[in-house]
């Protein structure tokens, strides 16, 4: 028998044992299937969603011919962080799976959940360039989806917000590298399980309890509105419905930048007649993606900022404006974004 039926029926074998846990294999060797003989980074954050998320896909590597490398990144903002990523370490050795472990040396004070976000993508980005891949795997789960839901909708986001979480999204806009989410439609619940019976035990983030973080007191919030009668379900379907006009949306930005929009290493220039022809839901979308995508940050600014630039376009009292490290400006009847010095 080959290696790979050999490890196919493995595969089959353990996974029977559990319906659940079958049903959760299957879903992600279907939804991983485009990355067939592909290179991909597996983040690994030693919680049961990244641990899950690592044992399926070591269980799928000869299934799909991947090359996996999973990644540890050790945020050094706690005492013991150091031990826990060795913890980590031993933990998927002993199911057969090498990790690797980047440190970060710079030290995070303010801001830490979203500064330690930004330096792990941009660890794990620099470590694919280095390798040459092209996928980020996360373990993002249902119930991330639904809590970036609530944050966003705390924050007064549009319908691109409100859509959370893309399956697969380009690295901030950098279409060499894309991120992958395949575990957005596995209840926690479910993770956990699989990760105990495998490995036991898993890392616990004390952040995750402290509720000083926004993403905490989402989470129980959460448990509120479910008791009250807003199941996840519902939410989840809200979800999507907002991400298929997401989706018609993005068709109308795209032909729209093909057409009014130059780009160049120095600026982007957009034709102001034609955006003031779009309705205010495009020209937003049209002002933050040009933004995100000139400025190469991950979010773009606050949307109250940038549909107070759209006022002063539509009403021609914009000359000259900062946001998001760029300089936005009228010019010659286009609206040029150039980098903020």
């Amino acid at each position: 028998m080959s290696k790979k039926n050999s490890n196919v029926l493995n595969n089959k074998v353990f996974f029977s044992k559990n319906k659940n846990l079958l049903k959760i294999f299957s879903q992600i060797k279907l939804k991983l299937s485009f990355l067939k003989k592909k290179k991909i980074l597996v983040s690994v954050s030693g919680g049961p969603d990244s641990l899950a998320l690592s044992y399926l896909i070591s269980k799928l590597q000869n299934e799909l011919f991947l090359k996996p490398y999973f990644v540890h990144i050790d945020h050094n903002i706690r005492k013991n962080s150091s031990i826990e990523a060795n913890t980590v370490r031993k933990l998927l050795k002993d199911v057969g799976i090498k990790l690797n472990i980047i440190t970060n040396k710079k030290k995070i004070t303010k801001n830490i959940q979203s500064n330690a976000r930004d330096i792990r993508y941009d660890k794990m980005f620099k470590f694919c360039i280095k390798r040459k891949i092209k996928y980020i795997l996360t373990g993002h789960h249902r119930e991330d989806q639904i809590e970036t839901f609530l944050i966003r909708l705390s924050r007064g986001s549009g319908v691109l917000g409100l859509s959370s979480m893309k399956p697969i999204s380009s690295f901030k806009n950098n279409k060499k590298i894309m991120i992958v989410r395949p575990l957005l439609d596995i209840k926690k619940d479910d993770l956990v399980k699989l990760t105990k019976n495998i490995f036991g035990k898993y890392i616990k983030d004390p952040s995750n309890r402290d509720k000083k973080y926004l993403r905490t007191k989402m989470r129980n919030l959460n448990r509120i509105l479910e008791k009250s009668g807003i199941k996840p379900d519902q939410i989840i379907k809200s979800i999507k419905n907002l991400a298929m006009t997401n989706d018609t949306i993005d068709y109308y930005l795209g032909k729209f930048e093909k057409n009014s929009l130059k780009k160049t290493k120095k600026s982007y220039e957009i034709n102001l007649s034609d955006l003031r022809e779009q309705t205010t839901e495009l020209q937003y979308r049209i002002l933050s993606s040009s933004i995100v995508k000139f400025s190469g940050k991950y979010y773009p600014p606050r949307s109250k900022k940038i549909f107070n630039i759209i006022n002063k376009i539509n009403i021609g009292g914009l000359k000259k404006q900062t946001l998001g490290g760029c300089v936005i400006e009228n010019y010659d009847n286009k609206l040029k974004i150039t980098k903020e010095i």
